[in-house]
């Protein structure tokens, strides 16, 4: 997500903050598409969650995912530019880790998001119970 990482923390620190953003902005996305197209639109559970992950990964992680792509495929023809590119990231260190966590954030806060607000996991826990 392009925001200001300038206060965000470096290494594991980091990444677990990002996945934090990441869980709460996968909660949001799944009550949006819930509201918007999952309870009128007829659609089931899977495709709320599929969705709802696939628009969290887009905002949550899309900056990060787009520069961990850049630094791996796009040659880097002088060490000024590389320069630039790397002043532009916050913690290009720990950058696949931040990704890592922001990918599991998103996952599990559209999973929460499912348990929470359609009933989900009431219907689970009634199939475990054997009810």
């Amino acid at each position: 997500m392009p925001y200001d990482r300038s206060w965000m923390g470096y290494g594991i620190v980091g990444a677990l903050q990002a996945g934090g953003i990441a869980l709460l902005v996968g909660i949001v996305m799944y009550l949006l598409v819930r509201a918007l197209f999952g309870k009128g639109g007829g659609w089931s559970d899977g495709k709320e969650l599929s969705v709802a992950y696939a628009l969290t990964i887009v905002v949550a992680a899309g900056q990060d995912m787009w520069n961990l792509f850049y630094f791996n495929v796009v040659p880097m023809q002088s060490p000024s530019l590389l320069r630039i590119k790397l002043a532009a990231v916050h913690d290009p260190d720990a950058i696949g880790l931040r990704v890592l966590f922001e990918l599991l954030g998103g996952l599990l806060g559209a999973a929460i998001g499912w348990a929470l607000f359609s009933g989900g996991f009431k219907r689970l826990l009634g199939h475990v119970r054997g009810d």
